[in-house]
């Protein structure tokens, strides 16, 4: 019996692919909270031939399972890290540089909510705002 459309689709998003490959190991290298456009350069570099829909794309596999952890970031373009395990950020509001906050991730935070206005919390992202190191040295 043929498979339908969607359960090939549904392969293709979950089957490993020389492309998403290529793509999870430029996040890995790139440790500075990579753009899609930035993660797009590094694969092409290799693969001269990929089209930027497939490194976002696959992006957007690697995300969805977990692979790679995306942060949005407000008024930015979203970035990719590496570490996918829950973590918190803190943005630059010179640069727009991201980077990694070492603090321990409150996972019960959810439940210290005491007024969600009837929202269901699932969970939670944390990025702080501030100016990095080589913003505030003196020129």
């Amino acid at each position: 019996m043929a498979a339908s459309v969607s359960e090939a689709r549904a392969g293709a998003a979950t089957r490993n692919t020389i492309q998403r490959a290529l793509v999870l190991e430029a996040v890995q290298s790139l440790h500075d909270h990579p753009t899609s456009a930035d993660v797009y350069e590094v694969v092409r570099k290799k693969h001269p031939n990929i089209s930027r829909a497939t490194v976002y794309r696959n992006l957007g596999v690697l995300a969805s399972r977990g692979e790679v952890l995306r942060v949005e970031v407000p008024n930015g373009a979203d970035r990719y890290d590496y570490l996918n395990e829950p973590h918190y950020h803190a943005k630059c509001r010179v640069c727009g540089r991201i980077v990694d906050v070492d603090m321990p991730y409150v996972s019960d935070m959810a439940a210290r909510v005491t007024d969600a206005h009837g929202f269901t919390i699932e969970g939670h992202e944390i990025i702080f705002d501030g100016v990095c190191r080589e913003c505030q040295a003196p020129a």
